[in-house]
């Protein structure tokens, strides 16, 4: 099985809070039992949502064009 979520390292954090949909929950709970198989080791449904999230933001392509956008200086004509 190949989940999207592989192996998980160390690294640092910022906490950030999330209100989820109860199917939303029982879906992530789900992937992390699941995960816990795949990899032996479980993981609290706080930082799987977290893995997740940063997956999906290198994943799409147009989110990193624009943010890119963001951090060109604006010209002299604007």
């Amino acid at each position: 099985m190949s989940l999207k979520i592989g192996p998980i390292i160390e690294r640092a954090s910022v906490r950030l809070a999330v209100v989820l949909s109860p199917a939303t929950h029982d879906a992530l709970a789900d992937y992390a039992l699941i995960h816990a198989r795949a990899h032996g080791r479980e993981l609290p449904l706080g930082d799987l949502a977290a893995l997740m999230i940063e997956r999906f933001l290198q994943s799409d392509a147009a989110f990193r064009r624009a943010r890119k956008s963001l951090r060109q200086p604006k010209s002299a004509t604007e």
